[in-house]
C-alpha cells in the first residue's frame, strides 16, 4: 500500500491510535493503523472477545501478506496492544477511532466518556455508517474535535473513508484526520454537509432501492441482477466513478452524454422506487425467491472468499496505479 520511503516517514511520526470497539470494523482498523507503523491499542469490554482478538487481527493481516500488500504480518502484531480498560486505551492517544454499536444512545454515552478521558484536542472519529455527528456530540465540551470517519467494510481491504464533521467540528481537526488517514494508505473524501447515510450509503441505498423494485416487479431474478452489477456496471466501477464513466460513454464527453441520455433517465426518475420497496412484505418475498441464497453456516466461508478477492483487487489496483505514475 505504501512505498518503503513513505513507511519510513511514518515510523518517524509514529502515533498511538486508540481503537474503541473490536468488532469487524475495529479489527480491520487495527490492521490499517498498525500496517502504517503506528502503535495501536484495541479496546473492548467483551472479555471473551479479547481472548481471541490478537489471532483474529493476525488472520486479517495474513490476507494482505498473501497478496503482497504487507511484507511482514508479525509487524502488525508487534504494534498491537489489547485491553478491556477504556482509560488506559486513551492515555497518551493521538487519535481515536470509535466502532461501537449503531445506536444513537450508545454513541452519545460513549462519546461523552471519550471526550472526558481522552487527551485534549486530539481527533475523535466515529465509524458510524449513518448517524451524523451532531446527533451525538452536541452537548460535549470537546465537540469541536468529534467527527465521522466512516469506512467501507472491511477498511483494511477497501480504502475509502468518508470524513464528515458537524457544524461545530474544527476544520483543523478534519484536516489533521484527512492527513492521518491518507498517510495510512486510506482514500479519504470530504463530505461537505451532514446528510444521513453520508454519500456512500446513499448511493448504495439508491441502487438497492431500484434493485428491490425490479425484483418486486419480477423484471429479473436475484441471480441475474447480481450478474448485471458484478459483470456489468461493477467492472467499470472498480476503477472509475460514475462521472468518469459517462465521460467515456459518449464521443465528446460528459456534455454529449447528458444531451444523449438525460431524457431517458428523466423518464425513469419520474417514477422512483419509493419507500415501500423496503417494506417486509417486499423483502421477505425476495428472500424466499432467492434460489442461491447462502445458509447461515456458509456466511463466514463466503466472507473469507470475499476478502481474498478484495485483497487481490487491491493488489491489482496498486500495481496499475504504480505503472500509471
Amino acid at each position: 500500500m505504501q512505498s518503503e520511503e513513505a513507511a519510513g516517514d511514518k515510523d518517524k511520526q509514529m502515533m498511538k491510535i486508540a481503537i474503541i470497539g473490536s468488532g469487524l470494523i475495529g479489527r480491520s482498523w487495527a490492521v490499517v493503523f498498525a500496517h502504517a507503523g503506528h502503535q495501536v491499542v484495541l479496546q473492548d469490554t467483551d472479555e471473551a472477545c479479547l481472548d481471541k482478538l490478537a489471532d483474529t487481527v493476525m488472520q486479517e493481516a495474513a490476507i494482505l501478506y498473501r497478496h503482497g500488500l504487507l511484507a511482514d504480518p508479525q509487524s502488525v502484531r508487534e504494534k498491537l496492544t489489547i485491553t478491556g480498560d477504556l482509560s488506559s486505551a486513551l492515555t497518551g492517544a493521538d487519535f481515536i477511532q470509535e466502532n461501537g454499536p449503531e445506536r444513537i444512545e450508545i454513541k452519545r454515552s460513549l462519546f461523552e466518556a471519550l471526550d472526558q478521558l481522552a487527551p485534549s484536542d486530539i481527533p475523535i472519529a466515529s465509524s458510524t455508517s449513518a448517524i451524523i455527528a451532531s446527533q451525538f456530540t452536541k452537548n460535549l465540551s470537546g465537540r469541536h474535535r468529534c467527527f465521522v470517519g466512516h469506512p467501507v467494510n472491511p477498511p483494511h481491504l477497501v480504502p475509502l473513508v468518508e470524513l464528515c464533521g458537524s457544524p461545530w467540528t474544527s476544520s483543523n481537526i478534519l484536516e489533521q484526520a484527512y492527513q492521518i488517514y491518507a498517510e495510512c494508505g486510506m482514500v479519504p473524501v470530504r463530505i461537505k454537509a451532514e446528510k444521513q447515510g453520508f454519500v456512500l450509503n446513499r448511493l448504495q441505498g439508491a441502487v438497492l432501492a431500484e434493485a428491490l423494485r425490479l425484483l418486486h416487479e419480477d423484471v429479473i431474478s436475484v441471480e441475474d441482477l447480481d450478474k448485471t452489477m458484478k459483470d456489468g456496471l461493477g467492472m467499470r466501477w472498480a476503477f472509475m466513478g460514475p462521472f468518469e464513466t459517462i465521460e467515456l460513454n459518449a464521443p465528446e464527453g460528459a456534455d454529449d452524454y447528458f444531451q444523449r441520455y438525460c431524457s431517458l433517465f428523466r423518464d425513469m426518475a419520474a417514477e422512483p422506487p419509493g419507500q415501500t420497496v423496503f417494506d417486509p412484505s417486499v423483502t421477505k418475498t425476495i428472500v424466499q425467491n432467492w434460489k442461491t441464497r447462502l445458509g447461515k453456516d456458509d456466511i463466514l466461508r463466503r466472507t473469507a472468499w470475499r476478502n481474498e478477492r478484495l485483497a487481490s483487487l487491491s493488489a491489482w489496483k496498486k500495481q496499475r496505479n504504480q505503472e500509471e505514475v
